[in-house]
């Protein structure tokens, strides 16, 4: 069986590093699915979920609040500043942190606070989508 080492990681730690059969991510312009002897890439990803299907069958699920992805034939490393792994994710306080963002939004003065505003909710807005997303596969 042909598989690739995925290492995704984030500001504070590494989340999750193994062997996998196939990785779905949210690219900039769409969904990517990468399965072993890749070409290689490197570009951006938007906020998400990254779908780890493992060499054993199983699957991991990683939230990514955007970043960016290198692959090589046998290896893909998400670099992400935000990364959480499904079953750590809270729908309460995501739901709050949208909520906030979007009273950010109404209050937004001045265009620099317009965009904060819009780039939190849109990571919350997939944050919340990842968490559904992770819930009905399990």
């Amino acid at each position: 069986m042909t598989t690739l080492h995925v290492d995704v990681v984030s500001a504070e730690e590494s989340i999750f590093s193994g062997e996998a059969k196939f990785v779905v991510l949210p690219g900039e312009t769409g969904e990517l699915g990468i399965y072993p002897r890749h070409t290689p890439l490197i570009t951006r990803i938007k906020p998400g979920a990254v779908r780890i299907e493992k060499a054993d069958g199983t699957e991991e699920f990683v939230f990514v609040a955007g970043g960016l992805l290198e692959v090589q034939p046998n290896r893909v490393t998400v670099l992400s500043d935000t990364a959480i792994r499904g079953k750590d994710l809270d729908e309460a306080k995501a739901v709050a942190a949208k909520a906030a963002a979007e009273e950010a939004l109404k209050n937004a003065k001045n265009d620099i606070d317009i965009a904060l505003a819009q780039s939190e909710l849109t990571v919350m807005a997939a944050q919340i989508a990842a968490l559904r997303k992770y819930r009905q596969k399990k």
